[in-house]
């Protein structure tokens, strides 16, 4: 059985250019990094390559860690970036989609016990790119508007009319699943 390494061999290996160490990063964390990539490009053959350019950045700026945060959170930021400028590259960021019938006063109780995590992350996949790439950077990664704005090259207030298109979209998203249980269960 390999030994394992703790994060800081881990960093001072991939530092020192060794393969195996970069080796046992990518397997540490290329799942889990994936899932990231995935919640932004919607292809999985797109969202794999993604991937695979976001470990070659992290291990050609490995000697910018400087071990003051987590070493997965800096390799998730590099993930969101890489993906960020895959879309960017795509220019498929901002589609706009009418919303219509959406309920104010939808009833979130009834997915609690009816909606899995999966689900919802299906509901999230299905949203614009440009819609689903805000939504995540402020709901899932916790950036602030100012930092979306700067992250895609837009303004303060097309990330707020992103977020709340987005909100709106899942919101229709879940009235139409909420429908389909109805007539399921009714």
């Amino acid at each position: 059985m390999p030994k394992l390494n703790s994060e800081a061999e881990l960093v001072k290996g991939c530092q020192e250019g060794n393969r195996l160490m970069q080796r046992r990063v990518y397997e540490a964390y290329s799942a889990r990094m994936l899932a990231v990539c995935r919640r932004y490009v919607k292809n999985e053959f797109d969202a794999e390559e993604v991937l695979v350019n976001g470990f070659l950045k992290v291990f050609d700026r490995i000697g910018q860690f400087k071990s003051e945060g987590s070493f997965e959170g800096w390799i998730r930021r590099i993930m969101v970036n890489e993906s960020l400028n895959h879309l960017r590259k795509q220019r498929i960021m901002y589609a706009e989609v009418e919303i219509e019938n959406v309920s104010d006063n939808l009833d979130y109780s009834v997915f609690e016990s009816e909606l899995d995590a999966e689900e919802l992350l299906q509901m999230i996949d299905q949203m614009p790119a440009g819609y689903r790439t805000v939504f995540n950077l402020y709901a899932i990664e916790g950036y602030s508007h100012k930092e979306i704005a700067e992250s895609l090259g837009i303004t303060e207030s097309t990330s707020k009319s992103q977020l709340s298109r987005a909100r709106l979209h899942l919101q229709k998203l879940l009235t139409d699943y909420d429908k389909k249980l109805n007539i399921n269960h009714g």
